[in-house]
């Protein structure tokens, strides 16, 4: 405890750090205020009871239960993310797109204007779809067809206003601003979440006190898990050669190409989610299709369910690293730089053998982001309340465990750029000595 006093005081000293913590504190606060503005036009009591589910009540919880308020910022970053991935498929479908990657910081202003604008048109098209399905008629008290066209407008603003407060965040605060956007409105769940399994758990005769300490026991131990698997990499090491500039004798050390064994972050869970909803979707179009097969994949809870969810998750794994980590770019890197994995030949071998470790890392960061996403379903089994299963796996606890991680990482590398003690005495946040990388991507959204 002492140790933690020390370190929170040595972040006080540092005048930018203060800074930039106060600033992002501040954002976030002003982010969940105007979460709490409703659209013009709505009776907000004719929304109190209305619940989301399946990939609505997903977009509802990174909203922070914007989304189920009709809040003014209902959409939150969604759009953002989204365009952000099409313009990041682009840059590797599409020449040009190629070619602005490579041409370093004015190449990246060019595809962040391609993003706001691509932003703004599928906020259009959200805002439209939101407002005609998801506000209630008899929560309109105006003229319906001028609140459509009111709360487009409004709802495209308020997307363009929180992605640039994530902007702010990223530029004047630490962290990530969209990640600390989407992490604050999961948080924002939690409160209510454990007063209903308290409240659940008291309730009845199962256990009391015993089982919710064991509830939170088996969710610490799910947390740590996740970090293992969020942090986990494997070390390539690369040779440098020896070279001379001027009167100077340069390269000639052994550094590290980190290769995440979770590349993918958290995309493959999203997109095998997506693909689950279908089922659900088709169903509620066609009421009699709810006597045939994909009556198994509504229930999440089913053994059908999550084990397609599961080869689901391994499948897109696979392919978002596939498309994600460019082993021949990482080799082509390493070459012009004058850096060799040693035993391997420069090119393609080194290429080749590079893929070859990805490939074996890949599998077991697959299987255990299936068993991650998979953990909220049996959690349910098991009878934890649904609201509270969310945070023993999934996307939300994957989101919370890598903003955080990389916030830490930020305060670390200030805390010892001054010479001062990390937040951690024994352990480490990755990054936090720093492992010497060579130029490759394996990045991943989120």
């Amino acid at each position: 405890m002492k140790k933690l006093f020390t370190t929170l005081s040595n972040i006080w000293k540092i005048e930018e750090l203060k800074k930039r913590i106060l600033f992002t504190l501040s954002i976030l606060i002003i982010y969940r205020v105007v979460c709490q503005v409703v659209l013009p036009g709505v009776d907000p009591n004719q929304l109190a009871h209305t619940e989301k589910s399946g990939l609505l009540g997903l977009l509802d919880m990174f909203a922070g239960g914007a989304f189920s308020k009709a809040s003014i910022v209902a959409l939150g970053v969604m759009p953002y993310i989204s365009a952000s991935i099409v313009v990041q498929l682009l840059g590797i479908a599409v020449p040009s797109f190629q070619k602005m990657q490579k041409e370093g910081e004015s190449g990246r202003k060019k595809l962040t204007q391609y993003t706001r604008y691509l932003t703004v048109a599928i906020t259009i098209v959200q805002a439209i779809g939101y407002v005609k399905t998801q506000v209630p008629q008899n929560a309109i008290v105006i003229d319906p067809a001028t609140f459509y066209i009111i709360s487009a407008f409004v709802l495209t603003a308020g997307t363009l206003f929180v992605m640039w407060l994530g902007e702010k965040i990223t530029d004047k605060g630490i962290g990530n601003g969209t990640s600390l956007i989407i992490m604050v409105g999961i948080i924002a769940r939690l409160p209510l979440a454990i007063q209903q399994e308290v409240n659940s758990v008291f309730a009845g005769n199962d256990g009391g006190l015993i089982r919710l300490v064991l509830e939170i026991v088996a969710l610490y131990a799910v947390v740590m898990f996740t970090i293992l698997i969020v942090q986990g990499v494997r070390k390539v090491p690369v040779q440098y050669a020896k070279r001379v500039v001027g009167n100077r004798q340069v390269g000639g050390v052994r550094q590290y190409i980190p290769l995440k064994v979770n590349a993918a972050g958290v995309m493959p869970i999203i997109f095998a989610q997506a693909l689950m909803f279908v089922p659900s979707a088709l169903i509620g179009v066609f009421p009699k299709l709810q006597d045939s097969w994909l009556h198994q994949y509504v229930d999440i809870t089913s053994l059908t369910y999550n084990l397609t969810f599961a080869f689901l998750i391994i499948a897109f794994t696979f392919f978002y690293t596939a498309i994600t980590v460019n082993p021949m770019q990482m080799s082509d890197d390493m070459k012009k730089n004058g850096g060799f994995i040693p035993g391997i030949k420069p090119g393609l071998a080194t290429s080749n053998f590079i893929d070859e470790v990805i490939s074996k890392i890949t599998f077991p960061g697959a299987l255990f982001l299936a068993i991650i996403a998979i953990l909220p379903s049996l959690a349910i089994k098991v009878g934890v309340q649904q609201e509270f299963a969310h945070f023993f796996g999934g996307t939300s606890l994957l989101i919370l465990v890598g903003v955080v991680l990389d916030t830490l990482q930020q305060i670390e590398s200030y805390l010892l750029m001054r010479h001062y003690d990390g937040l951690m005495k024994t352990g480490r946040v990755t990054g936090r000595t720093g492992i010497p990388a060579a130029t490759g991507t394996t990045g991943a959204a989120l």
